[in-house]
């Protein structure tokens, strides 16, 4: 395998020549069409012979002079002729003649183009011929090259060869098909493979197929009101070549006062009865002329709604809402403070010793009957036994004042060691489980107002000179009752 103007050597050497005579040895050259040539001969007594060949002058032995055991020759400036088969010939004693063929295969790198052709859109389907919009060549190569095409338009592809100088071929290939609007600018591409390329060869085009204008309005939303202000109808247009010259105007010929023309783009500065109107676009170019029109319709103006009211709502919605919630807090506060002050916030109590704290000021009284005073439901009128705390008395502890009831002693231990109540009530401290039993009195203040009279109540009355002592608990104990009265929490009703 060769190059033109290359040179090329052949090859040849005897095998095995033990027990045999080599006496002379022949280069023949056997083209693919025509007879066999000698081209070099060479005798070890009369040397060298070079008989007249299309290679004569241009062949000769590799090793100067030559050798039967190796007659080498080499082919300078080599042709695309010169490709075929070369055959080397010994001529032997006793086992004649003995030869060895080598191919010549000659190469040659072709040049490669493409290019596309501009052809004018179809303007019937029926009928239409397939035209040619793309060549690509491939010119004096050997062997013949392959052209393909790579291309999403619908069209086919046909390819011819010719036979050039020195063995070569050129090869041409056509793309063909029917033209239309919408295959221009898509791509194409020419493919060319040889054997003396490492890859094939690619071309891309662009299709050119020329056309008159096409054009559209675009920018009417079916809304145009009496009023509505700077709305624009814009003219598209495609075209190969392009456009020369873009118009506006009216069907009925007189454009309104309010419209401005800037290029493509026409623009109604305020709509009014003039606007309703069809405008027109007229496109043209070298191949002719496209238009599109546009029917605007102008309509009253719609009435928004407005949203005073809803806000108005929100607004007094949240007053409202505040409002509540101020008032919610106050009534918490309220309550809280009246809580926490007791009977200290009342003023018709300004102050009490440990036996008005317990039994009440005489004045008026208790709701329920447990006060000392006359006049009230309190003991006095109850006609029932009253046990009082006497100092000094044998019994030191409480006793009773009309009737002779036992004493209940308070000041001591009772019997067993078990707490008596003046044990709790001089304790500084109260446990958790005596607190719920005086908490629980309180709850049932208001089923003590039923019972009937001659029920006997026990009242709890510290001596004088406990004041000092049990005053600071019992201000702790007394609570305000909802009708303004205050009741000990320690009195213990039976």
């Amino acid at each position: 395998m060769s190059y033109p103007s290359q040179a090329v050597n052949l090859r040849c050497a005897f095998a095995d020549a033990g027990g045999i005579q080599l006496t002379q040895v022949s280069w023949i050259y056997e083209p693919k069409e025509g007879e066999r040539l000698n081209i070099a001969v060479f005798h070890p007594k009369f040397g060298a012979s070079y008989p007249t060949s299309p290679l004569k002058g241009r062949v000769r032995f590799t090793t100067e002079p030559p050798s039967l055991s190796n007659p080498s020759i080499q082919i300078s400036d080599v042709k695309m002729t010169d490709e075929g088969k070369y055959i080397c010939e010994y001529a032997t004693y006793p086992s004649g003649n003995e030869q060895g063929v080598t191919s010549l295969i000659m190469l040659a790198k072709p040049r490669n183009s493409a290019s596309g052709v501009t052809v004018i859109a179809s303007t019937v389907a029926a009928g239409a011929k397939p035209v040619v919009v793309a060549r690509c060549e491939s010119a004096d190569g050997r062997p013949a090259a392959q052209i393909t095409w790579v291309t999403a338009v619908n069209g086919n592809a046909t390819s011819a060869s010719t036979a050039g100088a020195d063995n070569t071929v050129t090869v041409s290939s056509q793309y063909m098909l029917v033209p239309t609007a919408a295959d221009n600018g898509k791509d194409i591409s020419c493919l060319v493979s040889h054997r003396t390329q490492a890859k094939p060869e690619s071309f891309l085009m662009k299709l050119a197929i020329e056309y008159p204008p096409q054009v559209t309005i675009v920018g009417y939303d079916d809304n145009w009101y009496m009023g509505r202000t700077n709305v624009a109808l814009t003219c598209q247009a495609t075209a190969n070549p392009i456009p020369t010259t873009i118009t506006w105007k009216t069907m009925t010929g007189q454009m309104p006062d309010t419209v401005q023309v800037k290029e493509n783009v026409l623009t109604v500065l305020k709509v009014d009865e003039q606007a309703n109107t069809t405008f027109v676009c007229e496109v043209k170019n070298r191949l002719g002329t496209g238009k599109d029109q546009v029917t605007v319709m102008v309509r009253e103006p719609s009435v928004v709604p407005s949203n005073a009211g809803v806000v108005a709502g929100a607004v007094i919605g949240s007053l409202l809402a505040l409002l509540l919630v101020a008032a919610l807090i106050a009534v918490l506060v309220t309550r809280s403070r009246r809580q926490q002050q007791g009977y200290r916030g009342n003023p018709n109590h300004s102050s009490y010793d440990i036996k008005s704290r317990i039994f009440g000021g005489g004045k008026k009284g208790s709701k329920n009957g447990t006060g000392a005073g006359a006049g009230g439901n309190g003991v006095g009128g109850n006609n029932s036994p009253i046990y009082v705390y006497k100092e000094g008395s044998a019994h030191d502890g409480l006793t009773d004042k009309a009737n002779h009831h036992v004493p209940l002693h308070l000041g001591g231990r009772g019997e067993g060691g078990v707490a008596t109540a003046q044990d709790i009530l001089l304790s500084g401290e109260l446990d958790e489980a005596e607190r719920r039993k005086f908490d629980q009195l309180e709850d049932d203040e208001e089923s003590y107002d039923h019972f009937g009279r001659g029920v006997p109540i026990l009242q709890l009355r510290p001596p004088h000179d406990q004041d000092g002592i049990m005053g600071g608990y019992l201000d702790d104990d007394m609570e305000s009752q909802r009708d303004g009265s205050v009741i000990s929490r320690t009195a213990v009703y039976v």
